[in-house]
């Protein structure tokens, strides 16, 4: 019961609990020699001091102010200095986006907590922007849900894709527009088939030549190209804005069309990284639409489609590159030692392309962020596989991957997330795709340690018994 009444130190004791102390200490002497002189008053009715006694009482009392006074100064420099520092660190925090410090000097207060109640309330006010942001790209995310869920089985379907996947690239690559152009195939020439962030009637109303100098060297080395300054003499340049990066659409050695983006939100310049992105999601595309002209095989074109956009995805988080190839491969060499049927093996290789589709919905510097998460940003983290799951349930012939791709970081002893599933609640492949994504988590490098070795990996997952199958685990250390 004596707890309550411990004793600290004062230097752990709060502020006003110091100040109390120091004005009680700094009275002392004061409220002392007036006490003293009414005694004196009392009892001979006058006051009676010679001159040495005069100077001693006046060297006590001013030698105790001038301590109270220092000691209060003290005080009084660490909260300055502890909100100094308060401010600076939220100067450089919210100095990413907007001159906060510009601000803060511009309002000519030199009283510090108010300097640092404003700053609070610009972070306040910029979280509340982020917040709102999110509930964009939400909406946004609900948008290209729809537009996905329109017309499944038509030829409109692909369209929409396409409008997803130029959407997609540009904000990934931080673009300020992007253009999907095809090849007319009585002409030869290229039409504008998708676009974002430029209006129809930016556009050039007829088709543009394919010796248009944007096009020639795209069609000479079928390679990605990045052009510092457009030429005036090609018919878009009007409406691009330099840099552009763009990337051709290659089918059995024909260009049957070219991807860029127009651009950028920021000061730098596209990087080879960006042109084998877009290279890459460019060569995706043209095997989408091939697939949907033949339309032989409308489950792979829709596959390629949103794998394309799970590539971009992928492109936007510097620590993942190769990461859905790769898990891919792990989960099927597991399912052939494990002889699953090869119906089983086809869904776990598309769902490792797919499992973290979800991440679309990620704020950009969450996914690239070496550091700690924080709370906030681990709750995003979290709800990549529900996004995943929305994104792949419109489309009815990939059903069938909504398990996986909703449940891959699911544990056997219920520990995991979205939906804290337990034991035989988790299906053999989502098993062996948890089993492929954390095996491929440990033995790649990551900003705050080194890759693991395979039998350090192993080893890992052994120590994980109970969490996740170790039969899994068996054969994966049967096939690495």
């Amino acid at each position: 019961m004596f707890s309550k009444f411990q004793l600290t130190s004062f230097e752990d004791t709060s502020v006003v609990r110091k100040v109390t102390i120091l004005y009680f200490l700094m009275s002392i002497v004061p409220v002392g020699v007036l006490y003293y002189l009414y005694l004196m008053v009392k009892e001979t009715g006058g006051v009676s001091l010679s001159e040495p006694q005069f100077a001693v009482v006046l060297a006590f009392v001013v030698c105790g102010v001038g301590v109270g006074y220092a000691a209060l100064r003290k005080i009084l420099s660490g909260v300055v200095n502890l909100t100094k520092s308060n401010t600076d660190a939220l100067v450089k925090i919210l100095d990413s986006s907007r001159t906060v410090s510009a601000t803060l000097d511009a309002s000519g207060d030199c009283n510090e907590i108010a300097v640092l109640t404003r700053s609070f309330n610009e972070l306040i006010t910029r979280l509340e922007e982020n917040e709102r942001n999110l509930e964009l790209a939400r909406k946004t995310l609900h948008s290209v849900l729809s537009r996905i869920g329109e017309g499944v089985f038509s030829m409109e379907n692909i369209d929409n894709f396409l409008d997803v996947i130029v959407q997609t690239m540009t904000e990934a690559m931080d673009g300020r527009a992007g253009i999907l152009f095809l090849v007319d195939d009585s002409s030869g020439n290229f039409y504008v088939k998708a676009r974002y962030g430029c209006t129809l009637s930016e556009m050039p109303a007829k088709q543009i030549y394919r010796d248009d100098g944007l096009f020639c060297d795209i069609l000479r080395d079928k390679q990605p190209v990045v052009i510092s300054c457009i030429s005036g003499a090609s018919i878009l340049s009007p409406v691009l804005e330099s840099p552009v990066l763009a990337a051709p659409l290659v089918l059995h050695e024909d260009v049957v069309g070219v991807m860029l983006v127009s651009g950028r939100l920021s000061d730098e310049n596209f990087s080879s990284e960006d042109a084998m992105t877009l290279h890459h999601l460019a060569l995706q595309t043209a095997i989408a639409l091939e697939h949907s002209k033949l339309n032989a095989d409308q489950d792979r074109t829709y596959l390629e489609a949103v794998s394309a956009l799970a590539m971009a995805v992928e492109a936007r988080d510097p620590h993942s590159r190769g990461h859905l190839n790769r898990v891919g491969d792990y989960a099927v060499r597991i399912a052939d030692q494990m002889r699953l049927p090869g119906t089983d093996v086809a869904a776990l290789r598309h769902a490792a392309r797919l499992h973290d589709i979800g991440k679309i919905a990620v704020v950009g510097e969450v996914l690239s962020r070496s550091d700690a998460l924080s709370r906030e940003e681990s709750e995003q983290m979290r709800r990549h596989p529900i996004i995943g799951e929305g994104i792949i349930r419109p489309i009815a012939s990939l059903n069938y991957l909504c398990d996986m791709i909703r449940h891959h970081h699911e544990r056997l002893d219920g520990s995991g997330y979205p939906d804290g599933l337990k034991g035989e609640e988790i299906s053999l492949t989502v098993r062996i795709l948890m089993i492929a994504d954390i095996f491929d988590g440990l033995t790649s490098h990551r900003p705050d340690r080194d890759a693991m070795s395979i039998p350090m990996a192993i080893a890992a997952l052994r120590k994980m018994q109970g969490r996740v199958d170790q039969a899994v685990v068996d054969a994966l250390q049967e096939v690495v």
